[in-house]
């Protein structure tokens, strides 16, 4: 078993009990805890915590963000963007993986303190703006956050520009109708391009109906675009929504010890994730099927 996958594998556990038990937030220690900000490459940071992703695109007309995580957490992101040298004030536009608490419950208060324009995939805006979606199956409160107004509403292949940098929204849904996959370029120090891909996610969290949802009829179908659209990208900068998809602890510790070899470069890693996913959205699938009576 490979580290990243070890670490994913620790991510879910956690994960899971805080979807399914309220009580146990606590346990998720690692999507509040501070972690140092550092580049990834080029004019791509990291700023969020040990787990919950936040990404800062900086350009000589403002910053891009991407992924305001829980409401606590925006007191940490400012932090990681000063730390970095960059005025949080500065953040111009503001982007999100998806609609789920975790990544978009801070985006009411980012927006107050900067006055950000909210870019959100169509198919999440409406939850966003509403605190979540009025009617689920999926239990527990990760659904519900503070709604936000959304300045723009994103089509698949979008694309925000800002101060040179551009990313291309791809829409790679089932964990969310509007989960949204991450792309731009960045040119590290000796002027290589680099291919980053954000994943939203590609997880099927506990509670998640894939036959029969009335709610989202849809969902499982929706998995197997995502899949199709992840495994067809080029990939060399391997990123997600949450540290642990990547690896993200483990290569920053490698970065600090030979910072002449950049750990976030990881086609294969991309690759064996994505793979892994799949198969375990695949197997649950066919048990829910099996199960239907």
């Amino acid at each position: 078993m490979t580290p990243g996958r070890s670490l994913f594998l620790i991510w879910l556990g956690f994960a899971c009990a805080f979807l399914t038990d309220p009580s146990a937030r606590g346990q998720v220690s690692a999507w509040t805890e501070p972690f140092p900000p550092h580049r990834i490459a080029g004019n791509l940071y990291y700023v969020g915590s040990k787990d919950l992703a936040s990404y800062l695109i900086a350009t000589p007309e403002g910053h891009i963000l991407i992924n305001s995580s829980l409401v606590e957490s925006v007191p940490l992101i400012r932090k990681s963007v000063e730390d970095l040298g960059y005025r949080f004030g500065d953040v111009k536009i503001l982007l999100i993986s998806h609609a789920h608490s975790d990544h978009c419950a801070g985006s009411a208060e980012i927006i107050r303190l900067t006055g950000a324009k909210y870019h959100v995939m169509a198919e999440d805006a409406d939850a966003v703006e509403n605190g979540g979606p009025k009617r689920s199956r999926l239990m527990a409160s990760y659904l519900q956050f503070p709604p936000a107004k959304v300045d723009r509403r994103l089509r698949d292949g979008d694309t925000v520009t800002l101060g040179g940098a551009t990313l291309t929204a791809l829409l790679t849904p089932g964990h969310t109708p509007g989960c949204t996959t991450w792309c731009l370029t960045v040119t590290d120090a000796s002027g290589k391009p680099l291919r980053a891909v954000i994943i939203g996610s590609p997880n099927v969290n506990p509670g998640y109906v894939l036959v029969g949802n009335a709610d989202y009829p849809g969902m499982a179908e929706d998995y197997e675009k995502t899949f199709r659209v992840l495994k067809a990208q080029a990939v060399d900068l391997f990123l997600g929504a949450h540290g642990a998809y990547y690896g993200m602890v483990e290569k920053h510790a490698l970065l600090e010890t030979r910072p002449e070899v950049n750990p976030f470069i990881d086609p294969e890693g991309y690759r064996l994730y994505v793979e892994d996913r799949e198969e375990a959205f695949r197997a649950e699938w066919e048990r829910q099927r099996a199960a239907k009576p």
